[in-house]
């Protein structure tokens, strides 16, 4: 499947990209992580802590858990703080 691929702030800052389209066959967010992380260096440190990134899927906030069966995209970005 293909899916779009898009990194938000510092996220795209380690990547270089603020998107791109992944082809993939991981079935969760987790495993896209996975496939990513083994690409090159600069993903490898974009996902290196995931406790500091937040991850939505279709443009709904889910968990690394989540299934990526139907998605279209999957976004990455820091937590988000308002004030």
């Amino acid at each position: 499947m293909t899916v779009d691929v898009l990194y938000f702030a510092w996220v795209r800052e380690r990547i270089g990209l603020p998107r791109e389209q992944v082809e993939t066959e991981a079935a969760t967010v987790a495993d896209l992580v996975t496939e990513l992380t083994g690409r090159e260096a600069r993903y490898e440190a974009a996902f290196s802590d995931l406790s500091a990134l937040r991850v939505a899927v279709d443009q709904q906030l889910t968990d690394f858990d989540a299934p990526l069966s139907g998605a279209r995209e999957v976004a990455f970005f820091p937590p988000m703080t308002g004030g």
